[in-house]
């Protein structure tokens, strides 16, 4: 295997593990995983008292890990959707560029 495969191998590895030991045994209730949307919120709060916001949420997720789940599903799909049409114009590229 050749040295630049360790050394990215090796960098994956530190990216997974240094969270983990940074972040251990911290978590939601704490505060680390707030999302924006709750600290904007507080912060408009603290700012104005009577503030009411204009719209509502059509459907709320059961829990934090149903929510995260949607997050990185939507994620996924733009990311193949990139992807494919990234794919198609290079494929495309190279075929008539023969």
């Amino acid at each position: 295997m050749e040295t630049k495969h360790i050394i990215m191998i090796l960098g994956v590895i530190l990216l997974i593990i240094a969270p983990l030991i940074m972040y251990a045994g911290k978590g939601e209730k704490q505060g680390y995983f707030e999302g924006s949307d709750d600290i904007g919120g507080e912060a408009i709060e603290k700012m104005n008292p009577n503030y009411k916001p204009w719209f509502k949420p059509i459907w709320e997720p059961p829990s934090g890990e149903i929510e995260s789940f949607l997050f990185a599903l939507q994620a996924a799909i733009g990311a193949i959707i990139i992807g494919y049409f990234i794919g198609y114009y290079s494929g495309k590229k190279e075929l008539t560029s023969q």
